[in-house]
């Protein structure tokens, strides 16, 4: 380790950024690792991102002085995947999407991919998918004629969210995403779990409803103080009366319909709706 340039600036005051006990520490408990592995597995060769070289060789190296130079172990690095802020793609980066569709729902995965940049695009259809090289070549020759229609991030979106879960879950998220941006329905909505619904409405506001309030008219509920979908009930009456307001995908024909638990998405929620793309859900509770 002291003999690594960048070890010895961050030691001896040279470098910008001092050197932690942590990350002192973290390549010899790597290298100890693979001398474990080596033992115990018959493992040889170790696989990693082109930034972990330093602490990969710290195990051939150590491998080598425990079991003598002829014992063989290898490293092999590949460059990294970034994202376009620069960051690379790992569990301690944020904004970073899982398999797990109990850490990433397919409806977020989706929209991950779906909003990549146009660069970034081009690199991952490469990358992630196994799309043939004259498909690709003429995806982005189509971007790059219409950049708005996003036809490369859409098809990247699609083949992979298929390869990691399902063309069910890509349906799903689909429909989700018309939820938000194209026109759906109550029966839509219901269709979502409840995660992917948190998913979808993340960015609305959120209020918190008592369960013992349900059974009131709608222009009572979404006028309280902690409710406050709309200013006044003569704002509601307004804004009903001319079509613009939805309850669970649904117009709301009467301002002073009484809203009950049967109205309730998952038995808990409330989404409504003012004109196009003011959404707002409410939690009963």
């Amino acid at each position: 380790m002291m003999a690594k340039d960048s070890v010895q600036q961050r030691l001896n005051g040279t470098a910008r950024d001092g050197l932690s006990f942590t990350e002192f520490t973290y390549q010899l408990l790597q290298g100890y690792d693979f001398l474990h592995l080596y033992k115990t597995k018959n493992v040889r060769l170790q696989l990693g991102g082109n930034d972990q070289w330093g602490n990969m060789t710290t195990g051939t190296e150590l491998i080598r002085r425990k079991l003598g130079q002829e014992a063989e172990a290898f490293a092999l690095t590949c460059p990294l995947i970034t994202k376009a802020d620069g960051k690379k793609f790992g569990k301690t980066e944020s904004g970073n999407v899982w398999l797990d569709r109990n850490r990433t729902t397919p409806y977020a995965f989706y929209q991950f991919w779906l909003n990549v940049s146009d660069d970034d695009a081009e690199r991952y259809i490469k990358i992630f998918t196994s799309l043939d090289k004259e498909t690709i070549d003429a995806l982005v020759e189509e971007h790059r004629q219409d950049p708005g229609r996003r036809v490369l991030q859409r098809r990247l979106a699609e083949e992979v969210t298929v390869m990691v879960h399902s063309r069910e879950d890509l349906d799903m998220a689909i429909e989700a995403s018309n939820i938000l941006f194209g026109k759906s329905t109550k029966e839509n909505l219901l269709k979502l779990d409840e995660q992917t619904l948190l998913d979808v409405f993340d960015g609305v506001p959120h209020f918190t409803l008592p369960a013992d309030q349900l059974g009131q008219p709608a222009v009572e509920i979404f006028t309280r103080d902690d409710v406050k979908v709309f200013a006044s009930k003569g704002e509601m009456r307004k804004l009903v009366q001319g079509g613009g307001v939805s309850l669970n995908k649904e117009k709301l024909a009467a301002f002073d319909r009484i809203v009950t638990a049967e109205d309730l998405i998952d038995g808990k929620y409330l989404l409504m709706q003012r004109g196009k793309k003011n959404y707002y859900l409410v939690t009963v509770k």
